[in-house]
């Protein structure tokens, strides 16, 4: 088998390229390097590699003879997409759209497009539910909504199977450690490492659901393996169903005192931030039911582990 991976030199992309890897498969990867967040890229001797923008740059040869391609080069974090919006829409919806075409050129097998929790918003209740109407709040995740549309269209138009997956809050090894907004988990990490104190976005009471990259990676296996004549096309979220507090992921990294306490110089509080919601939890009944995938890691065990 041939996998293309688009954005497979950063976090959850490299997992996935490794994990087709050890499966056999030859693996395409494209990616422009360009994600400010990460530390570094990482790569697999076994894979093939291009620095390509696909928003820009023509790919379709290395989609020629391949069987799936995994969708996730994007502009990927929220707060940075508010101030530049324009670069966000460019590779996320017409990145997406051009990479949709390829698969659609090369009669690619089964499309799986990495999606984002975010675009659930404040008008739904949790646990979120992949058939309640979209609330975006912010560039990123309106763009990744019309990633999630542009792949309907082509399934309905064109006959392109594809399946969406919406992740919550993934962490694991290689997970993005620079700037203000990285993912929380590895940026409280980073700080502790460093001796500084966890900064913690006001109120501290958000709750998010975590999910190992481990666990991604086989949701996006599943969906490579599920039966195009059964989903041609859905929608589902990877997450655990369990969310915990900011206040709860200081304890577990930082730790308290012998009386139960923080030391004051833990953590500090910033102002909230515009466009964020106060909590997140996936409701994983249909991936389960349709994908054979539940979540095997615990954030509790997880969480200090690598």
């Amino acid at each position: 088998m041939i996998s293309v991976v688009t954005g497979g030199c950063g976090f959850i992309g490299s997992h996935i390229v490794d994990k087709l890897i050890a499966l056999g498969h030859q693996v395409r990867v494209i990616d422009d390097l360009s994600a400010q967040e990460n530390e570094e890229f990482y790569y697999n001797e076994k894979a093939a590699y291009w620095k390509k923008d696909i928003s820009k740059d023509d790919c379709n040869d290395i989609f020629v003879g391949a069987d799936y391609v995994f969708h996730l080069a994007a502009r990927s974090r929220i707060q940075p997409t508010i101030g530049s919006p324009n670069s966000c829409f460019e590779v996320n919806v017409v990145g997406t759209q051009r990479v949709l075409e390829w698969s659609r050129i090369n009669s690619i097998k089964r499309v799986v497009y990495s999606g984002t929790s975010s675009l659930y918003g404040k008008q739904n209740t949790i646990p979120f539910n992949p058939n309640m109407p979209t609330d975006c709040l912010n560039p990123y995740s309106m763009s990744k909504w019309m990633g999630e549309q542009i792949c309907k269209l082509y399934n309905q138009l064109y006959d392109v199977p594809s399946i969406v997956l919406r992740y919550f809050n993934v962490y694991g090894p290689r997970e993005p450690l620079k700037g203000n907004y990285a993912p929380v988990i590895g940026l409280f990490k980073r700080r502790k490492k460093e001796d500084l104190p966890a900064t913690i976005v006001s109120p501290g009471t958000q709750r998010r659901d975590f999910t190992y990259i481990d666990d991604v990676v086989n949701a996006n296996i599943l969906a490579m393996k599920s039966s195009i004549t059964d989903i041609p096309y859905n929608i589902y979220n990877v997450g655990t169903g369990k969310n915990y507090s900011m206040f709860e992921i200081v304890d577990m990294i930082y730790g308290k005192n012998d009386n139960n306490e923080w030391p004051n110089c833990t953590f500090e509080i910033l102002p909230p931030r515009p466009a964020e919601v106060k909590e997140t939890l996936a409701d994983i009944e249909s991936t389960t039911r349709d994908l054979g995938w539940s979540p095997v890691f615990e954030l509790e065990d997880m969480i200090n582990s690598y």
